[in-house]
């Protein structure tokens, strides 16, 4: 197999390898955002206008029926609601034997791709898809309203149709797993390099279903949120379990490793378990295209995934109980996500997680998930190649539960920058039972690396506060900074957690950076318990980088987090009220306008 990744898949990103004349020419093309003006708010307004002009598709239609799709006869069964409690509900599901509707959706859009675009219509009716949706260039998907398109609960169908075939493992795609590329299967709804491509439903009765709780065919009792670990019926089903597949050691894989990184990377209990496995693959350099998984593998695939792609739509659908994440496009430019409905509450059921994109648009969705609303990456360990994730806009959207409203990582090796996030809606709405961990959290560590620069929030609301039970830091052995003073998995408003989930990763040698953060106008409300009306554990937590935690040998310098604001705020009343912030490593957090438990807050912070 040749090598994959060469060079970055996004020909943006290639011409820039290439050399400034080719830059120059696709510039032409895709013109730069301008100069960054003074009001960072006016950079947000640039990002925005590069939207005002919609995708243009030819006014051809290409209906799924005219190539044999029929739609299929519904059943009801048992299903997992979610993962974390173990709950089942009556579900609709397509009944045994329904009519394969995925021969006719990839003939449509081959024929329409074939005649130069068009739009593949999906008309209303249940329709079984036993594979992948794969988009190509000049395609729009349109799925028309009371269109239900419910993808196989059987992972064997997302190892069938890949672009490359990898055996026993079967015919897989080009995909990345929690910012690591690997050989896997086949994401749902799926692109690669593709250019001026849409998704579209006409209102959210237009549904693409993962099936995510729904036990597979093969009558093993298992289901895509099993093999997170959660509710496993198989305990070797996992993706936290060693897999015998994978080789007992690296040293034929990556011939030139060091050896203190080998033994590092083999001091990790369970280091063999898939989930473990691809990030030290990549710690090695081993090529993807020896980073083999599918077929008796665990990781599940994205719902819908796009890489290297530019000129992007996904708008005006509802998507529901998704494998994984639900959407992640990697390396592409000028991409939206619009009124777009996310209800998913498996395990790493993150809504939006672009990844190394550019010129980004979120508006007027609504997030109802399992994990991370918004979670913005940028590759992990060596897998940086595709660079930043930068001018990002995210807006006019609803949060009604998940871990956190927005988050930054953890995954952000290539680093982020230029973000603008306002008018959020941070409902909490299943505070008693299942409550949002925090508002804005930026989650990082010294494996992950990365920076942060240039984030801009402004303009949230939350009725319901945040999860009131905090989830405290969890220091490596030795460390200067104790457990239980700071809440940083979950209790906190804000949190900035420079030193997340240490002991999971072995080789920790890439210090993170953290500047340039002005966070203004969020309005927390108080809940009533049943020891007193409260809002959340603390107001914020701002963690910068541990240098206890680094093992590298070149002794890089550990800076602080540095430029942050918090002004016109208000955090309703804290149960820590006696501690309602943690700070750590941070000079010149400044508070303006602050109040908390009713008091008002002017100060400068540096810890």
């Amino acid at each position: 197999m040749k090598p994959l990744l060469t060079t970055p898949a996004n020909p943006r990103r290639r011409a820039l390898i290439k050399g400034a004349g080719a830059a120059s020419a696709l510039a032409a093309a895709t013109p730069a955002l301008a100069a960054l003006p003074a009001d960072p708010w006016a950079h947000a307004d640039q990002i925005r206008a590069r939207f005002a002009k919609p995708l243009v598709f030819p006014k051809r239609d290409f209906p799924i029926t005219a190539h044999g799709a029929k739609p299929c006869r519904m059943v009801t069964v048992q299903a997992y609601l979610d993962s974390d409690q173990g709950v089942k509900t009556d579900v609709q599901t397509p009944a045994p034997g329904a009519p394969d509707a995925y021969p006719a959706i990839a003939a449509a859009i081959a024929t329409a791709s074939k005649a130069g675009g068009g739009r593949v219509l999906i008309p209303a009716g249940h329709w079984l898809c036993k594979g992948p949706i794969v988009l190509l260039s000049n395609v729009h998907v349109h799925l028309a309203k009371g269109a239900q398109v419910h993808f196989s609960a059987n992972p064997a169908d997302y190892a069938r149709h890949g672009e490359f075939d990898c055996g026993a493992n079967g015919r897989l795609s080009l995909s990345r797993w929690q910012g690591n590329d690997c050989l896997n299967y086949t994401p749902m709804v799926y692109a690669r390099n593709q250019r001026n491509i849409a998704i579209t439903g006409e209102d959210w009765s237009s549904v693409l279903n993962g099936q995510g709780g729904v036990t597979f065919e093969d009558g093993s009792g298992e289901h895509w949120w099993a093999w997170s670990g959660k509710t496993a019926v198989n305990a070797h089903a996992r993706q936290g379990v060693t897999n015998p597949r994978n080789p007992e050691s690296l040293a034929d894989l990556a011939p030139g490793i060091k050896a203190e990184d080998l033994a590092r990377i083999a001091s990790a209990p369970n280091w063999r378990s898939d989930e473990k496995f691809l990030p030290a693959l990549s710690e090695a350099r081993v090529p993807v295209e020896k980073r083999v998984f599918g077929k008796g593998h665990y990781l599940r695939p994205c719902m819908i995934e796009f890489i290297g792609c530019t000129d992007v739509l996904m708008q005006g659908y509802q998507v529901v109980a998704t494998p994984f994440w639900i959407h992640h496009p990697v390396d592409c430019r000028k991409l939206q996500l619009s009124r777009v409905r996310m209800e998913s509450m498996g395990p790493n059921s993150d809504g939006f997680d672009p990844e190394s994109c550019d010129i980004v648009l979120m508006d007027g969705c609504t997030f109802n998930t399992g994990d991370d609303c918004i979670a913005i990456k940028a590759g992990k360990a060596n897998d940086t190649q595709y660079g930043p994730t930068r001018n990002v806009v995210l807006q006019d959207s609803i949060m009604n539960s998940g871990h956190g409203a927005i988050t930054l990582g953890s995954e952000m090796g290539g680093g982020i920058e230029h973000v603008y996030a306002e008018r959020l809606d941070v409902r909490n709405m299943h505070y008693k039972t299942d409550p949002l961990g925090t508002a804005v959290r930026l989650k990082t560590n010294m494996a992950r690396g990365g920076f942060l620069r240039h984030f801009y929030v402004r303009d949230l609301t939350l009725p319901n506060g945040v999860k009131l039970k905090p989830g405290f830091y969890k220091p490596m052995p030795g460390s200067p900074v104790p457990a239980q003073l700071a809440a940083t998995g979950g209790g906190a408003v804000i949190t900035f957690d420079c030193d997340y989930a240490a002991a999971f990763d072995t080789i920790r040698n890439r210090p993170p950076q953290v500047s340039d953060v002005h966070i203004s106008r969020i309005k927390v409300a108080d809940v009533a318990t049943s020891g007193g009306a409260f809002s959340c554990y603390q107001a914020f937590v701002v963690m910068g980088p541990v240098a206890h935690s680094y093992n590298g040998s070149e002794n890089k310098p550990v800076h602080a987090i540095t430029n942050i604001s918090i002004s016109d705020c208000d955090f309703g009343t804290p149960i820590n009220g006696d501690k309602p912030w943690y700070a750590y490593n941070v000079q010149g957090l400044k508070l303006r306008n602050v109040r908390i438990g009713g008091k008002r807050f002017d100060t400068d912070i540096t810890a």
